[in-house]
């Protein structure tokens, strides 16, 4: 089991953001987490990467607990995120951007970096290379030196994911990696999310309200409603559920 959690739950004042959440992932696995707006998704990304504390329950990584440490020691654990709203150093090239994501795995330590010693020059070039290579994977090699913030929206969604896997995870967690994506580049993203699934022996949370493209990579899918657990299954399960049917169209389904 690389992801457990057990009785969830998130409060913001009287709001019930999460209540009694209860999800497994194992090692290698493609999950889908979705939901109506307001259900709780990113509040469950929010949690699981330090961003917020749990008011009650475990989350469980590689069978530690983790429930309420810091960002960046969940990222030193190999947890990497993107997010709903793309957050990259607009200011900032695309390779910089990686490099970034690559420096806590930096041969040379900070005094060498000050000093300029020539293991910093050294690990400086072996940063920019696997840099590179990563953006060649996701076909931004030729624009490397571009500021990331005149990308196009769909160059920079991918610029985002490429930045998380510079960070070595274990587990990636997509947030709505193809908001605001044509037919096109979902299709496109559909099929580089899952080559990049077995090419870095990756492990996947994945929030999407793109129903085909969950319904297309994902093996097992939650479902939240107001912060709970409405339903868990194959994605068959799940389009056939009427408390899936339900929450989305907002009206009783009538049993058969």
């Amino acid at each position: 089991m690389l992801l457990k959690l057990n009785n969830l739950c998130k409060q913001f004042g009287g709001l019930k953001a999460v209540t009694n959440l209860n999800i497994e992932i194992n090692e290698g696995e493609l999950i889908g987490l979705i939901g109506p707006n307001g259900a709780g998704k990113t509040t469950v990304f929010n949690l699981l990467t330090g961003v917020n504390e749990p008011t009650s329950g475990k989350i469980l990584y590689q069978e530690r607990e983790i429930s309420g440490l810091k960002p960046y020691q969940v990222t030193q654990l190999g947890i990497a995120r993107t997010f709903q709203n793309i957050r990259l150093f607009n200011n900032l090239s695309v390779v910089d951007n990686v490099k970034i994501a690559y420096n806590q795995h930096a041969s040379y330590n900070t005094v060498s970096a000050l000093l300029r010693l020539p293991n910093f020059f050294s690990g400086e070039k072996e940063i920019t290379a696997k840099a590179m290579e990563l953006l060649k994977i996701f076909k931004l090699q030729d624009i490397a030196h571009e500021i990331s913030s005149s990308l196009p929206y769909g160059q920079q969604r991918r610029l985002e994911i490429a930045r998380a896997l510079a960070a070595k995870p274990k587990l990636l967690l997509l947030d709505e990696p193809a908001a605001g994506m044509n037919q096109k580049e979902t299709q496109d993203l559909m099929e580089l999310i899952d080559w990049i699934r077995k090419e870095f022996s990756l492990t996947i949370l994945l929030i999407e309200h793109d129903m085909a493209l969950v319904m297309g990579i994902c093996e097992r899918i939650y479902v939240l409603d107001h912060g709970e657990t409405i339903a868990h299954g194959t994605p068959n399960e799940i389009k056939n559920n009427p408390l899936v049917i339900e929450a989305y169209l907002g009206e009783e389904v009538q049993q058969c």
